[in-house]
């Protein structure tokens, strides 16, 4: 069969299309199979959510915040700079800016406020990263795929909550002294490097296996309610009903699913 140098070049052609594209499948591949390797397991939901009680919540306890760190290999770095956070406590004034009055109870003011990742409805972290390492799943969490973070900060600074953290230090490095910034490594979950953001995730690892988020597992004034919002009889949307709730900053249009009783 004879091939004219028309034919030849439109083979030779397509060929090299072939070799270039190769490289753009595998990395959409691998991006699909990223969210399909996360996809929720047994006590996923359509719409989840969480109300925090902070009329049950212990002032000074940090059970929650200590459990979550461990589990998530969040390295304590010791200074307020470099802190990386998933969990943490803040002033009233500062986790309620537009519900903050004179005339509100002492109590109240003066009290830290647990406070993470609201998984908003309408996120707008997820808007703006360019890589869709941020993305909202089927069930509501607003995750992260680390591998997929370029460290560009968008994310960061599109979070009207400052409910990310930079690596801006190795957090598996070590200190002046020689400790570990991660002082007991749990190697069921992946630890990050330099240049990446991070936040809550709201356990969905534990999801998977049908457990509740470790902060609501191990908090014993049972302060955290984890649930479905589109489970009608959850005991989440009982709590609901039953108590008048807030959310962070609701004037923004994002919709956190953080509900906290005061």
């Amino acid at each position: 069969m004879k091939i004219d140098r028309r034919d030849f070049l439109k083979i030779g052609g397509l060929g090299v299309l072939g070799f270039a594209a190769k490289p753009v499948i595998d990395v959409v591949s691998k991006g699909e199979l990223s969210e399909a390797s996360i996809e929720a397991g047994p006590l996923a939901g359509k719409r989840l959510a969480m109300v925090i009680d902070m009329t049950k919540c212990k002032e000074g306890c940090t059970d929650c915040i200590d459990a979550c760190h461990s589990i998530h290999n969040v390295p304590d770095f010791k200074n307020r700079k470099d802190e990386i956070k998933w969990i943490w406590n803040e002033p009233y004034d500062k986790t309620f800016p537009t519900q903050e009055h004179e005339f509100i109870g002492t109590g109240i003011k003066e009290r830290p406020f647990m406070v993470l990742c609201n998984h908003c409805d309408n996120p707008p972290c997820v808007r703006v990263c360019p890589t869709k390492a941020t993305f909202k799943r089927e069930d509501g969490i607003v995750f992260m795929d680390y591998h997929r973070c370029i460290g560009c900060r968008f994310c960061m600074a599109a979070c009207p909550y400052g409910s990310r953290s930079f690596n801006w230090r190795n957090p598996r490095g070590l200190d002046s002294s020689g400790n570990p910034f991660i002082k007991k490594n749990n190697t069921n979950f992946p630890t990050r490097t330099t240049g990446v953001v991070e936040k809550c995730n709201f356990c969905a690892e534990r999801l998977a296996k049908g457990l509740i988020p470790m902060c609501a597992e191990v908090c014993k004034e049972k302060a955290i309610v984890f649930g479905d919002l589109e489970e009608t009889d959850s005991e989440l949307r009982e709590v609901l009903r039953s108590h008048y709730t807030i959310r962070r900053k609701p004037g923004l249009g994002t919709r956190p699913q953080i509900y906290y009783i005061v």
